[in-house]
């Protein structure tokens, strides 16, 4: 085989070779390898180990491996450790290109390319290497099976995960400890965990005494489903504990959602260590505990210990969720104070932190300092633009996405037909929607369609929208029909709008959002509300099991939440009299109170009419009595706004001469002198 051929893995002549390097020369010149001279003059494995051990990037490890080959020293030791320095540089195709040039293959690079593999992420090949090296008739050992039960448990054979514990028995490594706790660990995320724990019980009393990754694996597969009674059962036999033992069974209470018993098992750590607080903090946030995952970072903070980038990634999106804008700027001056790098974590959770919290040009200063940016990062910078409306720049942005070689994905198109949504570009939208499906061949979700059909409702085109849904691919859901829905009420199609009603219902008879849309239907056309009343009680008790409303809005660097109909704030009478108010005011200058409401309640705004008063309400009344004169008030709904909160804010804007910025479950609506950036369509 020509030497080119090894150390490209291609079968090309000198003359292509060379051009090739012209055309892609680096812009920065490779590191110079400086041989030693009694290297020069008789070679020996040592120096070239060296070498190989030196290299920063894969151009220097084929210069290497260039000069290995011309001194025909390419022994096992020396091929394995550049299979191994290969893989640490994350080419593991460069590995296979060195093992197959090897002539000998023996246990040392087979575990070399084994585990090479695995930690790149090839766990097919990994597995594939593993048969070849037994019709090779070499035997492995206790370093290799770790690996290999690893490429399983990530591949979810649970066949091969028996007949791989076989052969640890049948090579008598299955009693190492770094086996044990591998085989434990594969059959705990391969849905075997009654197996887990018969390795697990008939482990030597040696290694359940001296291996506490043995227990932390078992516990973990306990805590994945969720069975907290026998994970802390073997949390409390354990002859020792690390830090790794409490931050297992503190995310395993995260998981199940047991935030109180996740916080108490923390506060019972000795030796508290930035994986456990990240745990905390990142559960309480994607359990919709933002407030205290925010002052529990805040804490973590004051003590001393320092977050990493996981932390610091957590913190910000539980701000973003919950519009924490202070609290975000304070965790970014942190970030900057600190010399965190603004990579693609940290810098995709900062331009989404901000463009959630209403200040999008903030998000496009970050996103512009960013060094690598990747899918994610575009992705929030076209939805930050999105959201708030700005159409020409969330295209821009795409199309540099483009220009820079990363190809879009179905989260990208689905930002992308957000922006001609909330601009009303029909058409260019549609053809964003054909281009997803022929140019990329990415299959719509329910997502993509439930856009399009509310695109184009918007304008107008109700049959359009009608023949996409009767068409689809997938069946429609509650939200597809009610996109529909409120493009038929906008557009006074009440023919349609009867259509569609018998979809909903349809769909599900006993889902409160389709009877309570015919009640009102009902109830407009007969007069008879009182009816429409005594059928709604009996769906009182269904509506105040599930999610309620609510809303948050940040003062003094505090959060404050609202359901409908809060009761619990301690300035609630307050509230309560500003709200009156301020109510007062607006039916002066015109407001009808519930006077449209019918749009938007088909399927969200219910979770809150049987409950009280709009929570975004509350809230605005609260911004008004804490805030100064002209202080911009920031509210974020985790709902569709409904008509007639919305018809309120835009009153009291232009009373109170505020600018109120509200982000709800679809966008960001910027009310000011008596008028809302959605146009009154969302």
């Amino acid at each position: 085989m020509p030497i080119y051929t090894a150390i490209s893995g291609r079968n090309v002549s000198k003359g292509t070779m060379k051009s090739l390097y012209v055309l892609f020369k680096p812009k920065t010149s490779p590191a110079k390898i400086s041989f030693p001279t009694d290297l020069q003059s008789s070679p020996n494995e040592s120096h070239f180990i060296s070498l190989i051990h030196s290299c920063k990037d894969t151009v220097t490890l084929r210069r290497v491996y260039a000069h290995i080959l011309r001194r025909s020293i390419l022994t096992s030791r020396v091929a394995s450790q550049l299979v191994s320095c290969s893989s640490l540089l994350k080419s593991p195709d460069y590995s296979l290109s060195i093992f197959r040039y090897s002539k000998e293959k023996n246990l040392f690079t087979f575990n070399a390319l084994i585990r090479g593999l695995t930690e790149n992420a090839r766990f097919e090949c990994s597995l594939r290497h593993f048969i070849m090296m037994q019709r090779l008739g070499v035997r492995p050992d206790q370093l290799t099976f770790p690996f290999v039960l690893k490429s399983n448990s990530k591949l979810g054979f649970r066949w091969l995960g028996k007949a791989l514990h076989a052969a640890t028995v049948k090579d008598c490594v299955d009693c190492d400890s770094f086996v044990r706790v591998s085989l434990v660990d594969m059959y705990a995320k391969n849905k075997g965990l009654k197996y887990a724990y018969q390795v697990f019980d008939e482990s030597p009393e040696g290694i359940k005494k001296e291996s506490v990754l043995l227990w932390n694996v078992l516990i973990n597969g306990y805590c994945r489903v969720k069975n907290m009674q026998m994970a802390t059962t073997l949390f409390g036999s354990m002859p020792e504990r690390n830090s790794g033992s409490w931050s297992t069974l503190i995310k395993g209470y995260v998981d199940s959602g047991e935030l109180k018993r996740a916080k108490q098992c923390f506060e019972l750590m000795q030796e508290k260590n930035v994986v456990s607080w990240t745990t905390l903090v990142n559960g309480f946030s994607q359990n919709g505990d933002y407030e205290t995952a925010i002052s529990i970072y805040f804490e973590m903070v004051e003590k001393g210990m320092k977050p990493n980038e996981y932390t610091v990634a957590a913190v910000l999106s539980a701000c973003s969720k919950s519009g924490a804008l202070e609290s975000g700027i304070r965790v970014h001056s942190y970030v900057l104070d600190n010399g965190f790098k603004l990579d693609r974590a940290i810098g995709t959770a900062l331009v989404d932190m901000y463009a959630k919290c209403g200040e999008v040009d903030c998000a496009a200063n970050v996103f512009s300092k960013m060094g690598v940016k990747d899918i994610l990062s575009w992705t929030a910078m076209i939805q930050g633009w999105a959201i708030h409306g700005r159409f020409q720049q969330a295209i821009l942005c795409f199309r540099e996405m483009m220009y820079s070689g990363e190809k879009p994905d179905e989260v990208v198109f689905l930002a992308v037909l957000t922006a001609c949504l909330n601009s009303g570009e029909v058409d260019l939208g549609i053809n964003f929607f054909d281009s997803m499906m022929l140019d990329y061949e990415i299959e719509p979700t329910l997502k993509h369609y439930v856009v399009v059909v509310d695109l184009l409702g918007r304008a107008g085109k109700l049959n359009e929208a009608h023949e996409l849904i009767e068409n689809m691919p997938i069946k429609p859901d509650l939200t597809t029909w009610a996109a529909l829905y409120r493009a038929c009420k906008a557009h006074n199609s009440n023919r349609k709008s009867e259509m569609v009603s018998q979809n909903l219902v349809e769909i599900d008879p006993e889902l409160r959002g389709s009877y309570i849309f015919l009640d009102k239907r009902y109830a407009a056309a007969k007069g008879k509300h009182q009816d429409v009343e005594n059928r709604r009680l009996p769906l009182h008790k269904i509506v105040k099991e599930r999610c309620k409303g609510w809303s948050y809005i940040e003062l003094d660097g505090q959060l404050n939440k609202f359901v409908a109909g809060e009761n619990s704030h301690k300035q609630v009478q307050e509230i309560r009299l500003k709200l009156e108010e301020i109510v007062s005011l607006a039916v002066v200058r015109g407001y009808i109170p519930g006077a449209d409401w019918s749009i938007h309640d088909i399927e969200e705004e219910e979770k809150e009419n049987v409950t009280g008063i709009h929570s975004e309400k509350l809230v605005l009344a609260l911004g008004l009595l804490r805030t100064a004169p002209g202080t911009v008030i920031r509210i974020v709904k985790n709902l569709r706004i409904c008509g007639d909160c919305h018809s309120l804010m835009k009153y009291v804007s232009k009373i109170s001469q505020r600018e109120i910025l509200l982000r709800d479950a679809r966008q960001f609506h910027h009310f000011k002198d008596g008028s809302c950036s959605c146009g009154d369509y969302w």
